[in-house]
């Protein structure tokens, strides 16, 4: 006697047949990766064997990328450019061992981007790992490189793995260096963070250098409603990669822990009464002389926004009473502009 399948029952048994039938999915995709990339990598083997040892020209992957067309007409891949990617594939990686083990778990389009953007090749094989641990799609692992991701060293403390998805953690991560040099800065001994933020904007294209890949301007002292008071947010910008606004709070001395509190609410505001529906999470950046990390951890650790932690470093501090007394770079551009050579007979 048949039993009737209840309708919970049914649910659970189809999503286990489709949690299966998607992991085959992502077994046979990489399997057909891995045998494509070791299939160009033999090839581009091949062809700089055959030029190396007996003498071909150039002009026989032409012939041969008609050639293979002509008998493989349903196989993409093949075109001379492929072709000479391949060569110069398996110029950079000797290696058959290694191919099989790191680099044929990365797309072809992958691969073929590192060769383009990067001549290091130990540099070339961290962003090929860290590809396959992190899961990064071609645009992502371009924007990394754009970063110097492989270079960054960063203390800076952040609750982003915490407060925001995965893919968008990591991006968001490797966006905030420690520290930020403002060397093409000079302060007086006594300014306030006002007068930093002034000094950032009078130099708003270092500034934006300085920040990295990404950063669009909003405004500074940007006004926000909340309630019947309006506050003014430091700096605003809108990060165009990851599609988020970055609020950055500038502080001249040390962290301390109220400045997470005053974030947390800068961001949340910002989230509903600023950010679209497509944008992803906003971010907060707070931007201090110094931060003890123990401080910066204790005081993101219960907040529910995605704020980081990082410090500055400022060029050369003047006197007080020497400040206004010497002429600044724009003048003394605008003198030697104005300054006439004399003649020569």
């Amino acid at each position: 006697m048949s039993h009737p399948l209840s309708p919970d029952n049914y649910r659970r048994f189809l999503q286990s047949l489709k949690d299966r039938i998607r992991s085959a999915q992502v077994k046979a995709a990489l399997a057909v990766n891995q045998e494509l990339i070791l299939l160009y990598w033999q090839i581009g083997r091949e062809i700089l064997n055959r030029q190396q040892q007996e003498g071909w020209g150039t002009k026989v992957i032409d012939r041969l990328a008609k050639d293979l067309k002509r008998d493989f007409p349903d196989m993409t891949g093949f075109s001379a450019r492929n072709l000479k990617y391949m060569r110069a594939f398996a110029d950079a990686y000797p290696d058959g061992q290694l191919v099989q083990q790191v680099l044929s778990q990365i797309p072809w389009g992958h691969n073929v981007r590192l060769l383009d953007v990067l001549k290091d090749p130990d540099e070339r094989l961290w962003y090929a790992r860290q590809t396959i641990e992190k899961g990064w799609s071609r645009n992502v692992l371009l924007m990394q490189i754009e970063q110097g991701l492989h270079k960054q060293t960063s203390a800076a403390i952040t609750n982003f793995e915490r407060t925001l998805p995965p893919d968008q953690s990591d991006l968001a991560k490797n966006l905030i260096k420690d520290p930020y040099n403002f060397d093409f800065l000079t302060l007086a001994a006594d300014a306030q963070e006002r007068d930093l933020e002034q000094s950032l904007l009078s130099h708003i294209r270092d500034f934006l250098l300085e920040l990295g890949v990404g950063f669009a301007f909003v405004g500074s002292q940007y006004p926000i409603q909340v309630g019947t008071k309006e506050y003014a947010i430091d700096l605003l910008f809108y990060h165009l990669k990851l599609r988020c606004f970055v609020v950055i709070d500038l502080k001249l001395g040390e962290f301390e822990p109220e400045f997470s509190g005053k974030m947390n609410f800068f961001v949340s505001a910002v989230d509903e009464l600023l950010r679209h529906a497509d944008d992803q999470p906003t971010i907060g950046m707070i931007l201090c002389k110094s931060n003890d990390a123990t401080v910066a951890e204790y005081s993101l650790r219960d907040v529910n926004k995605p704020i980081g932690v990082a410090t500055h470093q400022l060029g050369r501090e003047l006197p007080a009473d020497l400040q206004g007394t010497l002429p600044t770079v724009e003048e003394l551009e605008q003198q030697l502009e104005s300054a006439q050579l004399p003649e020569t007979n």
